[in-house]
């Protein structure tokens, strides 16, 4: 039987030219020893953990969202930040504060909460961690994954006119690695997590979406469809 580990290692071949990166070459097996070595309930399922990376091609993205990890949740995680598996309700409270404030900027928000219509335009929904033991938080913030995403900034950041959306403190720890690339016409929203601890202090009315089609618009970029 293949265990999870495997079954992540495996996953790369689905990935496109994301496996290009030195990451994979380079820091992964550590990755996926830490992986074999835990015996609790691991999300996503193994075979989604690369999920962002197979439905967003490099060459694809014109919109970053970072997250921190998977929802610890199980049933809810499925490989993309902020997303959930379509039959989820209730809704993660974050998630249902961000429908809250599109429903705010732009009058109309999904009908599920399953964002990979977004992630099929180019959205990537790029958790820093892309795994969690189920039901623990941040558990598994320090197995390596961090350098998968700093990688992924550093490259992005030097493409022209992306846009690079960053709710919350740990998103924006990556802005000094963004800032460095050489990328023109870059926007950067900040602004609080849509948590429900932050969202009052600043999400709220930080019009991400609306922002980010007038800047794709205005660079000669057809916009996102939100409700995808």
């Amino acid at each position: 039987m293949t265990t999870y580990a495997e079954a992540v290692a495996a996953g790369v071949k689905t990935i496109g030219d994301w496996k290009n990166f030195s990451f994979f070459n380079n820091q992964l097996s550590d990755v996926i020893n830490s992986l074999s070595q835990d015996n609790q309930a691991i999300l996503p399922p193994a075979e989604q953990v690369f999920a962002a990376l197979a439905a967003a091609p490099i060459g694809s993205v014109r919109v970053v969202i970072l997250g921190q990890d998977p929802y610890p949740t199980p049933g809810h995680a499925h490989g993309y930040a902020f997303s959930v598996t379509p039959e989820t309700t209730p809704l993660p409270r974050s998630l249902g504060n961000i429908f809250k404030e599109m429903q705010s900027d732009i009058n109309i928000a999904p009908r599920t909460g399953d964002l990979t219509g977004w992630a099929r335009q180019g959205v990537l929904l790029l958790n820093s961690s892309l795994t969690v033991r189920a039901g623990e938080a941040g558990s598994h913030a320090k197995i390596g994954w961090h350098a998968l995403t700093e990688q992924i900034c550093e490259t992005l950041a030097a493409r022209d006119g992306l846009v690079w959306i960053l709710w919350g403190k740990h998103a924006q720890g990556f802005k000094p690695i963004i800032d460095r690339g050489a990328g023109r016409d870059t926007l950067i929203i900040e602004s609080a997590h849509p948590s429900p601890l932050s969202a009052r202090r600043g999400f709220f009315g930080s019009k991400p979406f609306s922002r980010t089609n007038d800047h794709l618009k205005m660079h000669g970029k057809q916009p996102i469809d939100w409700t995808a």
